[in-house]
């Protein structure tokens, strides 16, 4: 019997552009431009200056807080400029910008490492140098995820397969071209909590890397876990519920009814930082979406421009009308092409004026679509006329900020209402109000 939660509802995927099309990687870009905000957490400052000549793997930028993590070159070159430069979310951010010299030497930094002959705290030591996050999306610093405060214990250990945005196949590719990596950096993590069970979640639209997975953990005490294909099943409260039966308590974390979950690219990087020593320097892209030419996934190394990853595409068969970092339904819309890929970026999409329809907004009529969907029960038209009427306390009597952003209401909504946009709003004004306060 399938797994899943109470609530959400199952959406046209679109995986079938590219869940069959095997990862390439793509080289050549003449300049990189790299982020200095990538992840939640503090922000870190340049650890090169200009003009300096930097290589793979070399530490770049860095800082001393606990919730950040370095990042490295993802190529060898010169340091043209530190200056300020567009983020995907549509603020300008300083960048680090690294002109390519096509040769990719490796810092001398970059060496094995064997997790067997470590304590746990030191393990936790290189996954954070390694410079590794959630590379799902949301970004958070995975070392500071591990760490678990005195007093809690972790029970379900959990990789995150389930992949539940449509088009997007990057992790459904790294499962099945190179599953055993995969299977090795979440065996690291068991190490650090002496688990000897875990778990692979994976949404039952995979049939092939279900099959594939319970192969190759058949005497691991690894635990491979066949989800219901419903949106948002990815979702990190929803992955636990289903896998675990519990509830993580409104305000809490899941470390709170000891659990932790990390993404498929997340546990293969892992992987890496010990196996070859290599921190994060790429991922992979989907790139898909009815105005791609050539819908694919590209592991592409971080800093790369939009412009050159569509390229790689084959470009657009049709003009694109809307352009969107990640997923259709949590993703970012994009003005231009002219951002860098980060840790985050899981997919591009480009979709022509068919696929990407604006309609007019109308009247609620209180069908209650979006209140029996929602996945959090919550009640988003009450959420989004309050936020919209700049009611904050209202806001948070119903429990606003338990809202994941999923986007389904949006989704569902006849009249078109867009209520998340409100409730994002509404949500950024309470933590900019707290941080104040603190």
């Amino acid at each position: 019997m399938l797994r899943t939660f109470k609530g959400g509802m199952h959406i046209p995927d679109h995986k079938e552009q590219t869940n069959g099309v095997p990862v390439r990687q793509i080289d050549g870009a003449r300049e990189h431009i790299f982020l200095l905000h990538q992840h939640i957490g503090a922000m870190i400052e340049p650890k090169v200056s200009l003009g300096e000549y930097v290589k793979v793997g070399q530490v770049i930028a860095d800082s001393d807080a606990f919730l950040t993590v370095p990042l490295h070159s993802s190529i060898s070159g010169t340091v043209t400029a530190i200056k300020p430069h567009l983020h995907p979310s549509g603020t300008m951010v300083t960048a680090i910008i690294v002109e390519n010299d096509g040769k990719y030497l490796v810092s001398d930094d970059v060496c094995p490492k064997n997790p067997d002959k470590m304590s746990a705290k030191d393990i936790i030591g290189v996954i954070r140098n390694a410079g590794i996050v959630g590379m799902g999306g949301a970004g958070f610093p995975t070392h500071a995820k591990l760490t678990v405060p005195d007093g809690k214990k972790v029970t379900h250990l959990i990789v995150n397969a389930a992949e539940c945005e449509p088009y997007i196949t990057s992790d459904h590719r790294r499962l099945i071209e190179e599953p055993e990596k995969v299977i090795s950096g979440l065996k690291i993590c068991m190490k650090i909590f002496e688990l000897e069970k875990a778990y692979i979640a994976v949404e039952a639209n995979k049939a092939d890397v279900i099959e594939l997975l319970k192969q190759k953990t058949s005497s691991s005490g690894i635990e491979v876990i066949a989800l219901k294909t419903k949106y948002p099943q990815g979702s990190e409260k929803h992955i636990i519920k289903a896998v675990s039966g519990k509830s993580v308590p409104s305000g809490g974390l899941p470390i709170d009814i000891g659990a932790i979950v990390i993404n498929v690219d997340t546990a293969y990087e892992i992987n890496e930082a010990f196996a070859t020593g290599m921190p994060v320097i790429s991922r992979i892209i989907t790139v898909a979406g009815d105005a791609v030419a050539k819908p694919c996934n590209l592991e592409v190394r971080i800093g790369t421009l939009f412009s050159f990853v569509t390229d790689a595409a084959g470009g657009f068969s049709k003009p694109p009308k809307k352009i969107i970092m990640g997923g259709p339904m949590m993703g970012m819309a994009q003005f231009t092409l002219d951002v860098p890929t980060m840790k985050t970026t899981s997919a591009i999409l480009a979709f022509s004026e068919t696929e990407a329809i604006y309609d007019d907004y109308s009247p609620c009529i209180r069908c209650g679509k979006c209140v029996s969907h929602c996945p959090m029960k919550l009640m988003p038209l009450y959420l989004s006329r309050y936020a919209a009427e700049g009611d904050l306390e209202k806001c948070m009597r119903y429990n606003i900020l338990d809202c994941i952003e999923c986007g389904l209401c949006s989704y569902l909504c006849p009249g078109k209402q867009s209520p998340l946009q409100n409730i994002r709003m509404a949500k950024q004004k309470i933590i900019e109000n707290r941080r104040k306060k603190k």
